[in-house]
């Protein structure tokens, strides 16, 4: 299950960069090299221009037994679908506060009342205090620090400080939220991510590769960088 309140940091390879043939390979390597979450972008072609999974892959997934799964729904109407993740077996369920005030903090309560960890995103255009009036609702917030909707893509500028910004505004208010950030991590940054006080790092071409040997040391090394 998800522990909002570990501070261990989290490694949550996305599974939208993995091969579909062998998703469930890849996420065994994963595993075995030290991942702790599988992310899971669900996107309806609208409120991001994608497609991608569905509730059977999370359902499938979570028969496995893997990893816990990390939901994050890119889409329009997230709470018409919310139940149906969390009876598939996700750990948590992270919807964006661009569909609105009123329907972000229904999703958040109707994703505490299935038991599930919940989680807030934000798009890089969206100020970082945007998710001030959801803190008391949600377990992680995620920052998204590419535009969604596309894997490969580089780490945006700026994103450091959102990460820096978005810390010291949950530590004021005295919150036990996590933070999520979601686009361009590699070896590389990862410990800067760290330092500025993400708790969680998705990853995408930095943790799947082509085989499962290769998959396992990718995300191996991110889970050294981090611990060094």
């Amino acid at each position: 299950m998800f522990d909002h309140t570990s501070d261990r940091p989290l490694i949550a390879p996305s599974l939208l960069a993995a091969d579909p043939l062998q998703l469930l390979c890849h996420a065994e390597a994963a595993r075995r090299g030290g991942a702790d979450l599988l992310h899971l972008d669900v996107m309806d072609g609208h409120f991001v221009p994608n497609l991608s999974f569905g509730t059977q892959t999370c359902a499938a997934l979570a028969r496995a037994g893997v990893l816990p799964l990390d939901v994050h729904l890119m889409v329009t109407e997230p709470l018409t679908l919310i139940d149906a993740f969390a009876e598939g077996g996700a750990s948590v369920i992270t919807v964006h506060a661009e569909i609105g005030a009123e329907p972000a903090t229904a999703c958040l309560r109707r994703i505490h009342e299935l038991g599930v960890g919940a989680g807030l995103s934000v798009k890089p255009g969206t100020p970082v205090a945007a998710v001030e009036p959801f803190l008391e609702y949600a377990d992680m917030i995620l920052l998204m620090t590419v535009e969604p909707g596309f894997g490969g893509q580089g780490f945006l500028p700026g994103s450091l400080e959102r990460i820096g910004e978005l810390r010291g505004i949950i530590d004021l208010r005295g919150f036990a939220c996590r933070i999520e950030i979601d686009g361009g991590v590699r070896k590389d940054n990862i410990v800067r991510c760290a330092q500025a006080g993400t708790d969680i790092f998705v990853a995408g071409s930095a943790t799947f590769g082509d085989t499962e040997e290769e998959t396992e040391r990718k995300v191996r090394a991110l889970r050294t960088a981090l611990e060094a």
